[in-house]
């Protein structure tokens, strides 16, 4: 068995009423789940975390390196095109990570369309809502488990 990490930044704790026109109506307890159900399937345990909070983020990165995750699932919201501290956090802990957006962020506005975190990322889907989850969440636990 081997532990896989979501991992979500902020305001995604309001998918289901932010904005479906561009993130669907899933909530995230409905993305927790779905992915939780596949990674028991396959004899796996998913660790879900999300937080407001840059600081919150960057500790529960640092913990997943002591509780030996193999492969961290991460959509950083808005802190992908803002947080240094984010980077380092995952460089220096060296647990691959796959970076996951709902929308296409290369589609919207400019300033969404710079990523901190897409070169260090083991890969990067943008744009296929929530299934971008499930197709992470599967490369994850093929590669890595």
């Amino acid at each position: 068995m081997s532990k896989f990490m979501l991992l979500n930044g902020p305001n995604l704790n309001l998918l289901g009423s932010r904005e479906p026109e561009i993130y669907g109506s899933a909530t995230l307890e409905d993305i927790e789940n779905k992915l939780d159900a596949i990674a028991s399937k396959s004899g796996h345990e998913l660790i879900c975390f999300q937080s407001n909070a840059e600081h919150d983020l960057v500790d529960r990165i640092h913990l997943a390196k002591k509780e030996d995750v193999k492969c961290i699932i991460f959509n950083p919201g808005a802190f992908t095109h803002s947080s240094i501290a984010l980077r380092d956090a995952l460089s220096g802990v060296g647990i691959p990570f796959i970076e996951v957006h709902i929308s296409n962020i290369y589609s919207r506005e400019d300033f969404r369309q710079n990523s901190f975190l897409s070169d260090i990322a083991e890969g990067v889907i943008s744009g296929l809502g929530v299934e971008g989850y499930k197709l992470a969440l599967k490369s994850g636990i093929e590669k890595y488990s």
